[in-house]
């Protein structure tokens, strides 16, 4: 116990949480045994008065039988040695004035069955019957006081009245000694049935008190680790935020030339319309015009969406998770992909699919986001094909595919992809994959791509289990 006592705790808070948990033990055990007894004292009393109504007449006067001296003894004295004990049970129950009350009146309970049966040797064996039933304290100095009520009244009616005791007016001189050595013989099994019951109980406090202490340590060490989780999450989301002020930081210069280029030529072309539309009637017949207006609405398109991404991965809108079925959400998003001529964007999520609980807006934009990178992987001049498909959902994982059957992705870029401001393409910010991913992690899942170059591309979001119902 001692290893145990070093690694749980320090020694005086172990010893002093083993033996108040012992004190605790030990005081239930003495209100359970008082319990006991009170149910006793009341079955003995009523056994006396049988046994003085039916049996003492007949032990004491041979054929003569009446109502006897030992009944009003019963009645009166038998009242009197259980409702004493009876009430200090139900008032002080488990103090140590209620346990040798307890034992006093039991020892003199086994005097007065003695009385009552004329001295017979088998009511005798009621006294070992008691003090094994006091033993059940196991507090040895029950014992003792029950002990010494034996010996004081084997002692006095011996000398008085040996006829109550030993059931005759003349019995030996030694019988006195014979009956205390029995009661000593058998209070030295008790007692050490008594210290040894002692030492179970400390011993079992003890490992209590270890166990207890050691899950406290383990409760404490959890507190704190979940403690240093939080702060590593704290230092995690403010390392992003960092991160990302630092990302945005540097696109400030990507996004001043991307806007340069539309703006210029929204400034030119607004120069030149400028200038046509002074003249109403030329402007109306110079093909140039509509040509403009085209080439402004498409370059402030671009303008548009590059501040669209930039603002997209600067601030975190919180989720709004609601029920979505995931079919027409994948026909909305393909339906805002501009159509590219020879490429085929299909559908292919089954409409039985459990509804999953998504933020709807966001995810809409993830899907638009793969199927218009998937779109745009395939060479111009060919054809090819998209397919969503899904599987899973409610209690298992939902698994989304984005497959192309473009030109794949080289192996030295692959790494890359979600990385802010990486990109591989003339025009763009390269934070378009990088908004998909985080808010796919934001969802709680994972986002990852399978491609082999010449071959296409594949990419798997996958959501964990989600509460789904009736689609």
């Amino acid at each position: 116990m001692s290893q145990t006592l070093v690694e749980e705790g320090t020694p005086a808070e172990f010893e002093e949480r083993a033996a108040r948990l012992l004190a605790q033990h030990q005081d239930e055990v003495w209100r359970r045994v008082d319990r006991l007894f009170a149910r006793l004292m009341m079955g003995q009393w009523v056994v006396a008065i049988a046994v003085a109504l039916l049996f003492s007449p007949y032990g004491w006067e041979g054929k003569v039988r009446s109502v006897h001296v030992h009944v009003q003894a019963a009645v009166f004295l038998g009242g009197a040695l259980s409702l004493f004990p009876f009430a200090l049970v139900w008032l002080r129950s488990g103090t140590a004035l209620t346990r040798h009350v307890v034992a006093i009146s039991q020892m003199l309970w086994s005097a007065l069955l003695i009385h009552l049966t004329g001295g017979r040797i088998e009511t005798h064996f009621h006294v070992f019957g008691s003090l094994a039933f006091l033993a059940f304290y196991r507090d040895w100095p029950v014992l003792l006081s029950a002990t010494c009520v034996v010996v004081v009244d084997h002692s006095l009616r011996g000398l008085f009245w040996p006829e109550s005791v030993y059931g005759t007016p003349d019995p030996e001189w030694w019988r006195l000694l014979e009956h205390v050595f029995w009661v000593f013989a058998i209070d030295l099994v008790l007692l050490f049935s008594c210290f040894g019951a002692r030492r179970e109980m400390r011993e079992m406090a003890e490992r209590r008190a270890a166990a207890e202490l050691a899950s406290e340590r383990e409760q404490e060490k959890s507190r704190e680790l979940d403690k240093a989780l939080t702060e590593l999450r704290d230092t995690h989301e403010h390392l992003i935020r960092v991160e990302k002020l630092a990302a945005v930081g540097q696109l400030a210069a990507g996004v001043g030339h991307e806007l340069r280029n539309p703006l210029a030529a929204v400034r030119n072309a607004h120069a030149y319309l400028s200038k046509r539309l002074a003249k109403p009637e030329e402007a109306a017949t110079d093909a140039r015009v509509p040509q403009f207006l085209a080439l402004m609405d498409r370059e402030l398109n671009n303008c548009a969406r590059i501040i669209s991404d930039l603002l997209d991965f600067a601030r975190e809108r919180a989720l709004s998770l609601q029920p979505c079925p995931l079919r027409p959400l994948v026909d909305e998003a393909m339906g805002v992909v501009p159509p590219r001529e020879g490429v085929r964007v299909l559908n292919q999520v089954p409409e039985t699919l459990p509804v999953p609980v998504l933020d709807r807006e966001q995810f809409r934009q993830v899907l638009i986001n793969l199927v218009q990178n998937a779109v745009e992987a395939i060479p111009l001049g060919r054809s090819g094909e998209v397919v969503v498909r899904a599987d899973g959902g409610g209690p298992e994982p939902l698994r989304v595919r984005v497959v192309d059957d473009g030109g794949g992705i080289p192996p030295d870029v692959l790494p890359r992809i979600f990385e802010p401001l990486f990109t591989t393409k003339k025009q763009g910010t390269g934070l378009g994959l990088s908004i998909v991913a985080t808010r796919v992690q934001r969802h709680g899942g994972t986002l990852q791509v399978v491609s082999e170059p010449g071959r296409g591309s594949e990419f798997i979001i996958q959501l964990p289990p989600a509460v789904a119902r009736a689609a």
